[in-house]
Parts: structure tokens; sequence; C-alpha cells
């Protein structure tokens, strides 16, 4: 029997429980679960692309367009969590150069899968969002950068954009409006690098995907050196639901700071694992007891990574006293980034899990920065000294110190990808570290060394 390939699970939909879960608080998965949901008919006998309908018939200028989502108070669901209208406020406003949306679907942070869900169940969702997003900052063409590996996203996406030309909400005069607007697809080729945005844009434009320095922004200067908008799947996929609704509707979901619903990936050790959705603010608990029915065979929770694993690790006790929104997270120092959780048992080698993560990015870093292609490199080796019991207690030191000397020293934000979670490790469970070190020394324990400063 031939043995089965990524490539050949890539070729089917994700398996993921689409039920409702107690705790959730469904905007975005509302019709997740419905028969056909992916087809416009249905999409469209669900409300679907009445936003745009709203938007066109009603004649709204794209400033206005503009102001209902900034005063939604969305943030960016890929990571950073940058205000989304006032990232669409930045486009220049006139029109000497043709201007982009490009939807960035390269999902590739690890824990991470909630933008398939999207891709795979509700890409019209997705593309009207595109559509309002490309209207508002007058964008006549508009790109769905794909992950590579997501091959049967990918044919479900292509089929929903031709599903919504032959419906006339993508081409010349859509809905008789005088606005033209085409959409395509682009395959990425599996870099990692190529999620961020200005990496993206690289690649798009033909050439290795390198992130470019800063400014210019994209927004002034991005694809072809034209004013450019690069929103997540998750982000647009938002918009319907605030034009439809009312600025003031998603608003007042969640917090004042952290407004709306977020999609949570959820892996590790927990009962249910899959994609949820829940209001901003709402308790750690909430996702782990209700969502996710508790920790796995009833052992005890020992570590949190909260957003992706390019985010700093936290305790089990800094965990369970957060709230899912960008504040709380950040003031237990760790990030909510993409929403990529992975939840960790009390059996997890943290150690081990360091230099996992440690390999995956020495091997995704582009190479463009030294700091980064030769950190990473670094990081892995001294981490697998650890693993292979062969540690010295001053490589604890070059842990740290080598991850201080790559944290904002790089055009992107890769190196720090690594270094942050190697420090948060080191400062949140020094025992994992200590055991390997007393195990491949012999001499006296960590603590002891740190507290006598001989590591100083």
């Amino acid at each position: 029997m031939m043995r089965e390939t990524q490539h050949h699970r890539n070729m089917r939909p994700m398996a993921v429980d689409l039920s409702p879960a107690p705790g959730e608080k469904r905007i975005l998965l509302e019709h997740l679960g419905v028969q056909g949901i992916r087809r416009i008919s249905v999409y469209e006998s669900k409300g679907g692309y009445n936003a745009l309908k709203k938007i066109l018939e009603k004649k709204l200028s794209p400033d206005q367009v503009i102001e209902a989502v900034k005063g939604s108070g969305i943030r960016g669901r890929g990571g950073a969590g940058f205000p989304t209208g006032l990232k669409w406020n930045f486009v220049p406003k006139d029109q000497s150069k043709p201007h982009y949306l490009l939807c960035n679907a390269d999902e590739s942070e690890p824990g991470t899968f909630k933008d398939r869900v999207i891709l795979e169940h509700l890409p019209h969702m997705m593309i009207e969002g595109m559509i309002i997003g490309a209207y508002a900052v007058q964008a006549k063409k508009s790109y769905v950068y794909i992950r590579g590996e997501y091959t049967y996203a990918t044919k479900i996406v292509e089929e929903a954009i031709k599903e919504a030309y032959r419906a006339g909400y993508l081409g010349k005069n859509i809905l008789g409006s005088g606005f033209d607007h085409d959409m395509f697809v682009h395959r990425g080729a599996g870099a990692y690098i190529c999620g961020e945005e200005t990496g993206l844009i690289s690649s798009l434009e033909g050439k290795k995907g390198w992130p470019k320095l800063k400014p210019p922004f994209p927004a002034v200067e991005g694809y072809l050196k034209c004013p450019t908008v690069v929103n997540n799947v998750e982000t647009l996929a938002a918009v319907p639901w605030i034009i439809n609704n009312g600025d003031k509707a998603y608003s007042g979901i969640g917090t004042e700071k952290s407004t709306g619903t977020k999609l949570w990936s959820v892996s590790g050790d927990v009962v249910r694992q899959g994609v949820f959705e829940v209001e901003c603010g709402a308790s750690f608990q909430t996702l782990l007891e209700d969502c996710c029915r508790g920790m796995k065979d009833g052992r005890k929770l020992k570590a949190v990574i909260p957003g992706g694993s390019s985010a700093p690790i936290l305790t089990a006790a800094e965990a369970m006293d957060m709230t899912l929104d960008y504040e709380s997270i950040a003031s237990k120092g760790s990030m909510l980034g993409s929403g990529g959780m992975i939840i960790l048992d009390e059996t997890r080698d943290l150690v081990q899990v360091l230099k996992n993560l440690s390999e995956f990015y020495h091997d995704e870093s582009c190479g463009q920065c030294t700091p980064c292609r030769e950190g990473t490199g670094w990081l892995m080796k001294i981490l697998h000294s650890f693993t292979e019991k062969q540690a010295r207690p001053i490589d604890l030191e070059l842990l740290k110190t080598t991850s201080n000397n790559m944290i904002g020293r790089t055009i992107c934000v890769l190196a720090d990808s690594i270094a942050m979670p190697v420090l948060s490790y080191i400062e949140k469970f020094p025992e994992e570290f200590d055991r390997y070190l007393s195990e491949s020394s012999g001499q006296s324990s960590l603590s002891e060394k740190l507290q006598a400063k001989e590591l100083l």
C-alpha cells in the first residue's frame, strides 16, 4: 500500500469538527457546516453579497466604506494587529498609479490553521470582503496569495472566483456601478517568509521572496511599486458582517481596544482541537474548558503558546489569568499573533519543543540578513547540544546573548520569531534547562551557578 504523503492529505479538506462549541460567539463562522455553503447560491441564500450590493446600490463612497471599517475597530488578524481601516486610509487618493489589494492566505505559522477553514468552507465570504476592500482603496486588481501546500483550498477558491464572475460580482461594471475589478489566485511555493507582507509582494512580483525595508510602506509603494494593501483572510472575511450590521455593532463586541471576535486555531494536549470563534476579551478558561473540553487524559496544564509558534510561551498560571485580547496577552509578555494556540500538558519537554521550533526557523530563514541567517543556526545548534546532553553551563548564556543580538536587527521579524521564544522559555521554565545541564555535566545545578554568577 502506497504511503500517504503531505501532498495527498492536502488534496482533501482538513478534518475538523465544524459544529459550534459552548463558549463560541460565531460571526464569521455563523454558517459553517451549512450544506453547500461554499457554493455561491447557498452563500447568497444566507445573505451573501448583500454587503457589496448595499455599498454599490446606495453609492457609498470609498471613504465611507473606510470610515465604517475604521469605526468597527477591527485589527489585522494575521499577526500584527494593526487597525485595518487605518491601513486602508494610508493609500493615496490619487490614481496616478494603479492600486492593488492582496489577500495573504499564506498561512504558514506553526499552530495556525484558521484561515484554511475559511478558504475551504466559506470562500465567498473572503471574496466579498476582498471586493469591498478593493472598492474602498480603489483597486482594480486583487490577488489571493495562497499557501502552496493548500492544494484543496486553492481549488475551492478558484471555483468560487469563477462563480463570482458568472454572477456579476467580478469583472466589468460590477452590478451596474461602474466599478471594475478582477481577482486572481497566486500559489506560493512553501516559503514561510512569504507570509510577511513585503516578502509576499516580492514573490508575487516574480522575485526571490525576500522582505523589503520599510519605509516605504506597501500602502504607498508596494506591488510593482504601486499603492498596495495586504490583508489577512480572516480580516477580509469580517468586512461583509461589518458593512451589513454597522461599525457600532461590531465595535460593541469584544473590548474597547480589541473589538469583534477572533478565530483561534487550537492544537496540542486538549480533548477537542479545532478552530473556535470567541469574543475578544473572553477568558482563556472559556476556550480551554468550554470549547476544547479541557485537558486530554485529565493531565495538568503546563504551558501555552498563545499566538502561533513565534509567540513567547506562558506558564499555566499566566494563561489562566489572561483574557483573549491583544492587551491582556501582551501584558503577560506574549502576543495574540495569528491566534495559533498550542496547549501543552505536564508531560511535555519544553527544551525539546524549543529545539523543534529552532529547526523550523533555521530552515525557513531566507538568508538575507546575517543576524537571522547565522543566529537561527546557532540557536538550533546550541539547543541540539542540550537535547543531546552535551550542553555546557555557558551554553545557556550563549542562547540569551545570541537571541538578544538577533531581536530588532533584521529587515523582518523572522529572527525575533525564534529569539523571543528562546528568551521566554529560559525565563519561564529555567528548571527544564537546569535538568539537561545536570544530566550533561553532572556539575552543580544551573540555579546554583546563576546565584554564584559564574555564568556572567
